[in-house]
């Protein structure tokens, strides 16, 4: 049987899933942007389509999150939430600072430059990544670290 608590939880995973999942096709996107000079705004869209997809899939995560601790009567000064709170925190800080940016200097650099730009992109989505899985860690095993 549903309950309240259960449909938000699902909707919480599926949210994870939207926020980390489609950032690895950058990958793959990154690595073609990387060789191609000429018509490269449909491999920009799809990449700023997947930031947008992973920033409004995170607040949908945020929102169910705060629902699933007050629902299941935690406490906000548990130390997994407060670790997963600072890293989503610092995830969201991550991609508003790092990524358009990045991706607008890639639009407008030549050759040389970008591809600098775009093997850093690379270690931002790895970095971001890892955030985010950290992130997932916290509030999977919910350690007690104080």
């Amino acid at each position: 049987m549903f309950t309240v608590y259960n449909i938000i939880l699902y909707l919480h995973i599926f949210s994870v899933i939207l926020v980390i999942g489609p950032i690895f096709i950058l990958f793959p996107l990154l690595n073609k942007l990387k060789y191609q000079v000429e018509n490269q705004e449909s491999e920009l869209e799809l990449i700023r389509f997947v930031l947008r997809l992973s920033e409004y899939a995170g607040r949908v995560l945020i929102i169910m999150g705060i629902l699933l601790i007050w629902l299941g009567g935690w406490k906000w000064l548990e130390s997994w939430i407060v670790m997963a709170v600072l890293l989503l925190i610092c995830a969201i800080i991550f991609m508003e600072r790092i990524f358009s940016p990045a991706i607008r200097k890639i639009e407008s650099e030549e050759e040389e430059s970008r591809i600098i730009l775009i093997n850093k992109l690379k270690q931002y989505v790895i970095y971001y990544i890892s955030i985010l899985l950290i992130a997932m860690w916290f509030m999977i095993q919910k350690p007690v670290l104080w």
